[in-house]
């Protein structure tokens, strides 16, 4: 075996390309959201697929979620309920930001909740 065939020890592995495992804390987050229903379609923003981002950081806690329609009349409500929810768990302040991507059934864990199939 000559020099040029050994791998430096000291040398850069790239990093692993495993996906992001949740805390604890965003975990507990997205149980208590289980709680937050859509008063009109009656499943929670979990169910929905709505909730696309929790992030637990140092002093707050940021969640992003989108709407069922761009114009829901009972997005303030929703907002506040997703708000609480996530403060009962994470003694925090929460922001919830709207995200305007548009909502489709697909985006659900399971769309057989609606009770129409695709």
């Amino acid at each position: 075996m000559n020099d040029e065939s050994k791998q430096d020890p000291n040398a850069a592995t790239p990093p692993a390309t495993t996906p992001e495992v949740p805390s604890q804390q965003e975990m507990a987050i997205r149980s208590a959201l289980e709680t937050v229903m859509d008063p009109e379609i009656n499943l929670s923003v979990i169910d929905l697929g709505l909730i696309r981002e929790v992030a637990v950081g140092a002093g707050a806690t940021h969640v992003k979620m989108m709407l069922t329609t761009p114009f829901c009349p009972y997005a303030p409500q929703m907002i506040a309920d997703v708000k609480q929810a996530a403060e009962s768990v994470v003694p925090q302040p929460t922001e919830v930001e709207i995200i305007p991507d548009p909502w489709s059934p697909e985006l659900m864990p399971d769309p057989g909740l609606l009770g129409y199939s695709f």
